[in-house]
Formats: structure tokens, sequence, C-alpha cells
């Protein structure tokens, strides 16, 4: 005869289908079945997978997606149970998690108060740094054998849209601590790593440039923790540098062998490479001649040569625009001044760039906004 709990697993996974196909019938009697399905993710790891899974895929809902994103005493399950380091379903609930960040009332994990975790750290004490230590401490599948909550920063990214969150990322607590925006730098490469890791993190570091509303100068403590790991995926195994541009380059950076690929996904790298673009136009003058200095320059003249995407060229000569315009508008003057005052073109059009000019309208020229 089988056993309750085996007809409630049977049950349970039967739903999964229709979380794709009809999910409009977890809507039903004023959202009933989401209810039931916040408690089955308490219940046996089989059962609670399942429920899950339907609550992953029909959290696109918004009616869902607000019952369960603004539900403080469900959120506590989660976080109760994604901690736990035995936990089988860790990778499901961080799936979860990123999904539920899609609701802007998830900013509130800044201020969401809960017990330290005794395997995190006990400076944590609030949901959203015990997330980012979890992250952080997890990822190497360490913490729990289960996952490697590489879902996780799919979170942080949307989170990292409100200033609060961005500020909390961003600002550097001392002298000997790097600010917490670092956690996810190690994780902008090698292509090898899981694309959800890759594409999350680097979404993070972009958007909590982007929505920072700190003074401009803050930003420039963060260049010497954050330029090198931005640059190294976008360095291929055989980059055509000169000698003088690999001595510009951090030395981390200088000796890759032929086993290092640079990134493959576009997302990803126009994900660093406006990264780049913030910092300098955020940072000022201090900001950009910190990233040129660092060899950022040759590093996204490569990527515009050799990366056949319109969106992402158009990021890069942004970026080369900011790094390098001043030394073009020298030569420039410097041609006008040889030839009586007449204004010839210099080069190939943007010469110091190593890029084709553009043949688009006089207002191409300016700096222009790219989100």
């Amino acid at each position: 005869m089988a056993t309750p709990r085996f007809v409630k697993s049977v049950a349970t996974e039967n739903l999964v289908p229709y979380s794709k196909t009809q999910p409009d019938i977890f809507k039903t009697s004023q959202l009933a079945p989401v209810k039931d399905l916040k408690l089955l993710v308490k219940d046996y790891s089989s059962i609670a997978n399942s429920a899950l899974t339907i609550l992953i895929n029909s959290s696109t809902d918004l009616e869902i997606l607000k019952s369960l994103a603004e539900d403080d005493g469900f959120l506590e399950s989660i976080f109760h149970r994604i901690t736990n380091p035995k936990d089988p379903n860790a990778t499901l609930f961080s799936m979860l998690l990123s999904n539920l960040a899609k609701s802007d009332s998830f900013v509130r994990l800044l201020d969401l108060k809960r017990p330290t975790v005794p395997s995190l750290s006990p400076t944590a004490t609030n949901a959203f740094d015990q997330l980012l230590d979890l992250f952080n401490k997890g990822v190497s599948g360490s913490y729990n054998p289960k996952s490697k909550f590489e879902y996780l920063p799919y979170l942080f990214a949307d989170l990292a849209k409100f200033p609060s969150i961005s500020t909390h990322l961003i600002s550097i607590p001392d002298s000997n601590t790097p600010p917490l925006l670092t956690t996810f730098t190690p994780h902008t490469s090698p292509p090898t790593l899981p694309l959800p890791l890759r594409l999350g993190s680097t979404s993070a570091i972009r958007n909590a440039l982007l929505s920072v509303p700190s003074p401009l100068e803050t930003i420039s403590p963060l260049i010497p923790h954050i330029i090198p790991p931005l640059l190294l995926p976008l360095i291929g195994s055989d980059p055509a540098f000169s000698d003088s541009e690999t001595d510009l380059l951090p030395p981390e950076l200088q000796l890759l062998g032929p086993e290092h690929k640079q990134e493959t996904d576009l997302q990803v790298l126009n994900n660093i490479v406006e990264s780049l673009f913030l910092i300098c136009a955020r940072g000022g003058d201090a900001a950009k001649k910190a990233v040129k200095d660092m060899g950022a320059y040759p590093v996204v003249r490569e990527v515009h040569v050799g990366v056949e995407d319109e969106g992402i060229r158009e990021s890069v000569e942004r970026v080369v625009q900011l790094l390098m315009g001043d030394e073009v508008e020298e030569e420039k003057d410097e041609a006008m001044r040889r030839d009586g005052g007449i204004e010839l073109q210099v080069g190939n059009g943007e010469r110091g760039t190593g890029m084709k000019p553009k043949e688009t309208d006089d207002d191409d020229d300016k700096i222009v906004e790219i989100f």
C-alpha cells in the first residue's frame, strides 16, 4: 500500500509540467495552490524538489511573484534551507531567489535581519550579506557539495540596480578590506566557468557601477581591485600587443599561456566593456588615467578587431573615446599647426585608436549614453 509520502511525492511531481504549459491553474482560489507549494518546499527533499521547480517556473507571473517575494515567512524558510550545508535542493532555492529578485520589494533584503548562521561570517546579520557570503564560500562547492550557487549572481545583478545596494557593494570599509563588489571578480573568467556564473557576476558589476549615487571620486579606489579581472576575459590566447603595451598590463596578465581563452559570450563581453566605460565616465580624469595606465586600451583594441559584433564594437569605441580622445585631439591640433591652420584628417580618421572612421552623422563623435 502506497504511503502518504509517496502519494504526495508522485502528485507533486506530476504537476511540474503544468507549471510550464498551464501556469494559471496555480492561481485558482486566490492562489491557494501557491500557498500549498510554499509549505511543500519544507517537506521531504523529493517533494520539495518538485514544489520548487513549479514555483521557479510559475514565478514569472506577476501575481505569483508578488505573493512569493513579499512573504517574509516564506523567505525565512528559504534562507533557513539554502544556508544549510546539507540541503540537497540548494541550487533550486538559489534559482527561485534569483527569480524573486525581479520584484522591487526584494531590495529590503539589505535591512532584513536574520540570526547568524554558524557556517557563515558572524558579521553577516542581514539576508543580503548572508547570501553574498554564502555565494562567496559556496561557489567552489566546498560549502554544500550539492550546489555551487551559480545562479545567485543573477539575484545580486538585479538588486545592484538599487542605489542602496550598489552603495553597499562599492563602499570600501577600510584600507585593508576590498569592497564587496570584488566578490564577483574571480568569476568573470575563464569561459569554462558556468555561463550563469559569468553572466550574473559581470551583470552585478556593471549594474552597481551604473546605479551607485556616490560622488564620482569614490569609484577610483575600486580600480586596482576590479580592472585586472575585467581585462582578463577580454584578452585572447595570442594578443597582438607590443612589448611596451604588455609592460603596461598588471603582472598577472602579462604571461598568460596559450591555454588562456577570450570570453566567447557576447553579453558577458558587453557587460565587461560597459563596466570599463562606466569606470572611466563616472570616475573622472583620475579614473581614466588609472585605467589607461593599466593597459586597457590595447586590450579593448584587440576586442574591437577580433569580435565581429556591432554592439560590442560600439561599446569599445565609447571606451576608446574616453581613454584616447585627448590624444587624438592633440594630434589633430598639431596637424593643423603644421599645415597653416587647415584641419586635416589624421591618419585613418581616428589615429591612435586603431579603429576605422565611422561613416555616420556628425553627432556620432559625441559621447552618448549606453543605456
